[in-house]
This record gives structure tokens, sequence and C-alpha cells, in this order.
């Protein structure tokens, strides 16, 4: 073998030991990724931001749909493309930004917040990589899904009235303890997990508010319709603030009472100040044609909470 396809081969071996791999990851939009062939010199020295539509545009090449490949399949895209240009060109693809896979935890976990998916993760992984349950955990922890990844495949999983979300419980200890691997599912990119906290009183704000969720009420017994709504940032700019409704649970009764709330009176002065109470809901409509997540609330809330929404915004 002569020097120059001797050394041709040792660059190539060392090329492909230094790139880290993440075999099997999709990329997607907002994926940042580093390109590199051989005989290309620094024509792919800079990294590539996959755009929001998936793609991403090249010297020599031009524009490819990156978004939705695998690592592999654009390696392998690649270098049919730059055959027409190189003999052998050998490109390899490493993502060095994961931003397309999110998925929100929170509740009683240690370090809540949004983690990006590498490759196939199971409740349990993702929950360990949010610190794991803290001690104030609840029994169970809630698992939503957009409707664009099928229902979520869990016992008593239900759907919001447009199916574009899914949710369901399942036992926070069958899941970090290992008791149930049915039960332990792979988590979607834009999943959203909840783990519940143990005998907190919480009251919940869903719909068309800045920043819907679950909030204590503290030592407090009751917290009134405006201070929840400040909670959650306030009223959406499409927000029905006439057609609010607080969905109660009463003692002994398995249909839960409706109260109607005019957010938009109380603002003003002219109507009195509500005041809600442990696992109540306050639910503001939309006049636009949004959806909304229900996975701030129970899941055996999500679909009643889901119709009221739907009801009202039409």
């Amino acid at each position: 073998m002569n020097k120059p396809m001797l050394m041709l081969v040792f660059v190539s071996a060392l090329f492909a030991q230094s790139v880290p791999r993440t075999p099997g990851y999709m990329l997607g939009p907002d994926d940042q990724i580093q390109i590199r062939a051989l005989e290309t010199g620094d024509m792919f020295e800079k990294p590539v931001l996959i755009g929001t539509n998936g793609n991403i545009t090249l010297p020599l090449i031009g524009r490819i749909q990156a978004g939705g490949l695998t690592v592999e399949q654009l390696e392998s895209e690649l270098n049919q493309r730059l055959k027409k240009f190189l003999h052998d060109p050998q490109a390899s693809v490493t993502v060095i930004d994961f931003q397309s896979q999110p998925v929100s935890v929170f509740g009683a976990v240690t370090t809540p917040g949004v983690i990006q998916l590498r490759g196939r993760k199971t409740l349990n992984e993702v929950i360990s990589m949010a610190g794991g349950p803290r001690e104030t955990a609840g029994s169970s922890v809630t698992v939503t899904r957009q409707g664009e990844y099928g229902q979520v495949p869990l016992p008593g999983a239900a759907s919001d009235p447009s199916r574009n979300f899914s949710s369901a419980e399942v036992s926070v200890q069958e899941i970090v303890e290992g008791k149930s691997a049915a039960a332990n599912i792979e988590i979607k990119p834009h999943d959203v997990i909840s783990v519940a906290h143990a005998n907190a009183k919480m009251v919940y704000v869903v719909g068309d508010v800045q920043r819907a969720g679950a909030f204590t009420l503290g030592a407090q017994r009751t917290i009134s319709v405006l201070s929840a709504l400040s909670m959650a940032g306030g009223l959406g700019r499409t927000a029905k603030g006439d057609k609010a409704r607080i969905l109660r649970e009463l003692p002994g009764e398995t249909k839960r009472q409706q109260i109607a709330v005019n957010i938009n009176r109380i603002l003003a002065g002219k109507a009195e100040d509500i005041g809600m109470r442990s696992e109540d809901v306050l639910i503001v409509p939309t006049s636009s044609r949004k959806s909304f997540t229900t996975y701030v609330v129970p899941a055996s809330l999500a679909a009643a909470v889901g119709a009221i929404i739907y009801a009202t915004g039409r």
C-alpha cells in the first residue's frame, strides 16, 4: 500500500473513533449538527442548524430534508450526493445540540424542567434524569401525550374531545421499583410527565391563560380566583373570561359541580371574587380554535376539563 493511501486509511480510522455516536437518533428542527467528510477540507467547518421545516442547506449539495432521518440515514444521503464530486467522501454526522425532542417533567421531582431525549428512553429513565421523585412525592405519575404519537399505552388512558392529547396515570412505585415492565412505557417527544405531590392541597388553572398549572394552597383553606389567575400569569389574548368555570368535587357526589365565573366582571370590580377550594379547577375557555393541554390536572379530571373547554369555546 502506498504512503498516501496508508495515510488516508489511518485518518479515516482515527476520525471514526473520535466522533461520538448517537445511533438511531432521529433528527428534528432546532437540532444542531456537525458534518465532516474526507477530501472536503473546511467546506463543512461550521455547525449546521436544522430549520423549523426540517431542512438544511449545504455547499455543493444544496437543500436536504434532514428532519425525520436518523443520523445514519443522513450520513448515507450525504455520501450519495457527495459521490458526484468526490470518489469516497465518507461523511459523518454528529449531533452537537439536542433540541428537537423535549419532554417536560414537573411536580415532585428533584429537578423539574425540560429534558431532551437522546434516543429511546423509558418513563423510569426520564424520571431519573429529572433527579428522581422527591420525598414529598405522592403515589401517582401522569403522562400526557400529543395525539400524533398515538394514545398513551397505559390502562385508563383518556383523550380530550379534540383527540389532540391523551393522558393516563400510573403508580410511581411500580415505575421506580420496576414492579411493572408494561407500565414503564417508552417516552415520546413532547410528552409531559407530572409526579404528584403527597397530601398537597392543590388548585388548578387551565385553558387560555399564560401558564396553566397546579398551584399549592399552602396553609390556606381557599384562594381567590384572581389570585389563582395571577399565579397562572393572567388571561390569554383570546380568553373568554366571561365564560370561565370552576369544576368542584362535592362529597358523596360522582358528578362534579360547575360554578360559572365571570372573570371580566370580577376584574372590573362589578362582581365579587370567588374562593377556590382544594382540588378546584378554574377553566378559562378561548374564543379561538386553539387546543389546550389538560396535563396539569389529574388524569381522572382531564376528560371533563377538556369537554368544558371545548363546549364553552365554540
